[in-house]
């Protein structure tokens, strides 16, 4: 057997690392990590009637749009090379209820978004979510019983809103509650309906983050969250102090089905990330959630940093970390950026 060899470290001065960065053509010619308008998946917020844009206040440039207004959008994204959409919708006060019911309904406002983007821009995905609390008249993910989340009654409600949406045609459902069984639970669902060309996007690592806020202002449940018994979501939502249970989280989705996997927060959860894409090797996306996209347009419309700079140096972190995709709600205005480059 040959004994393998190898070669002394080299060092400086023969080896200058400063040469592979002297001009624009070696530095693109030698990057290990691209960001492309592919990698974009952008979340809309949806609301009743028609021609409106109304205006976010913790979410600069970012509008809730009726089903008319988001369709025209829509395909503008599409145009720019951004492959999928994830629909959030914004219910009117008057139908959110404690069981919540809405979200069953074939003609909510979901369902009715879904059939006008798909019927004006077929080849643009569509990504629900499922979850209760745009419905939730408490603004848990889930049904509230006797002050707490009750998991396997909330996962049989979760079942029939995946049904429903997939039959108005969305391309793929993605599970933000973080209910126990659910993948699984909402696969079989999926198939014994005729659904079984609908993907599962879950959200397998979703941490009970203070990066939610804005979030909750554009879809009104902050509101509703803060006068119910149980005033947060950590019963269900993970620890931020855990990042062992991601993996496990990561694992049963999986094995339950899972199709590709969202991990949230992004920025501040990095190392989740990149652990359990190294793990599993699965489509593994990362949400620039809310609060980190507030925080940016914040600081730029302040001057203190250089706004389209590190909203691309962010992005290309999440596919430095393993990111495959990347949910931002500034997905357009980076597409745009892109395009110029």
């Amino acid at each position: 057997m040959t004994a393998s060899v190898s070669a002394p470290p080299a060092a400086f001065p023969r080896v200058r690392l400063r040469r592979l960065r002297r001009a624009p053509w070696l530095r693109r010619l030698v990057a290990e990590h691209r960001l492309s308008c592919e990698d974009l998946i952008w979340p809309v917020f949806v609301g009743e009637g028609q021609g409106r844009c109304e205006p976010i206040a913790t979410m600069p440039d970012v509008e809730r749009l009726s089903c008319d207004v988001l369709v025209e959008r829509a395909a503008e994204a599409a145009a720019l090379g951004i492959p999928a959409i994830a629909l959030f919708p914004s219910v009117p006060a008057a139908l959110k209820t404690p069981d919540a019911a809405e979200a069953l309904n074939p003609d909510n406002l979901v369902c009715r978004t879904v059939r006008a983007i798909r019927a004006a821009v077929p080849d643009l995905g569509v990504i629900c979510d499922v979850a209760l609390d745009p419905f939730n008249s408490e603004g848990h993910d889930g049904l509230v019983r006797d002050g707490i989340v009750a998991n396997d009654e909330t996962v049989a409600v979760l079942c029939q809103q995946a049904v429903v949406q997939a039959a108005a045609g969305c391309s793929a459902i993605a599970p933000s509650d973080m209910m126990d069984g659910r993948i699984g639970a909402i696969r079989d669902a999926l198939d014994a309906a005729g659904f079984a060309d609908v993907a599962i996007v879950s959200y397998a690592a979703k941490y009970a983050s203070a990066f939610y806020g804005p979030f909750r202002d554009a879809v009104g449940s902050g509101t509703l969250l803060g006068g119910s018994l149980l005033g947060d979501k950590k019963t269900y939502q993970m620890d931020p102090a855990n990042g062992d249970e991601a993996l496990r989280e990561a694992a049963l989705d999986l094995a339950e089905g899972a199709d590709m996997l969202i991990i949230k927060p992004g920025l501040p959860y990095l190392d989740v990330l990149s652990r359990v894409k190294a793990a599993f090797g699965v489509p593994t996306f990362a949400y620039h959630v809310s609060g980190e996209y507030a925080m940016l347009k914040a600081a730029a419309q302040n001057g203190w940093l250089d706004g389209e700079r590190v909203l691309l140096e962010t992005l290309l972190a999440f596919k430095r970390a393993g990111a495959d995709a990347i949910l931002t709600y500034a997905a357009v205005e980076a597409a745009r950026l892109l395009a110029r480059r």
